[in-house]
């Protein structure tokens, strides 16, 4: 891939704890690993320190929506995340999947109507509640969470 198609962390001044990124096989199996990783080095660094519930849930949603609606559980694509942490401006989670991507805006709410008894379709509505600020580049086919 070119440095293009990398997802993009925001983080790159002096004051940065920790960045690092992480590509994986589409492969719902290779989502506890990486998270556990992740938080590891989220934990042993101090970034947002006491969210730690609110980071990794929303990182095991991300990537699981990249991994089953972006790549379509195709292991033979590629998921991409990056994750930033500096001083002043917490902890930042970006994931990309190649999938077609999708429009937020246009997804029901799972706590109104009928939606509130389906088995699936939270994880965007959670993301949104446990993350202090969540937004969506390249079509919907990037997600960016931070974290103060």
């Amino acid at each position: 891939m070119s440095r293009d198609s990398r997802p993009r962390c925001e983080f790159e001044g002096d004051k940065l704890i920790v960045r690092f990124e992480i590509t994986l096989a589409a492969d719902v199996k290779a989502i506890s690993p990486v998270v556990e990783g992740v938080m590891n080095v989220v934990r042993q660094m101090g970034c947002a320190e006491g969210k730690e519930f609110e980071i990794e849930t929303s990182l095991r949603e991300a990537l699981a929506n990249a991994i089953v609606h972006g790549c379509r559980n195709d292991s033979e694509k590629m998921v991409q995340c990056c994750v930033a942490c500096d001083e002043s401006r917490g902890l930042l989670i970006v994931v990309r999947d190649p999938g077609e991507g999708f429009d937020p805006a246009s997804l029901p709410s799972p706590v109104m109507g009928q939606h509130i008894y389906s088995e699936h379709g939270r994880g965007i509505y959670l993301i949104n509640r446990l993350m202090d600020e969540v937004r969506y580049e390249r079509g919907g086919t990037e997600i960016h969470m931070r974290k103060y």
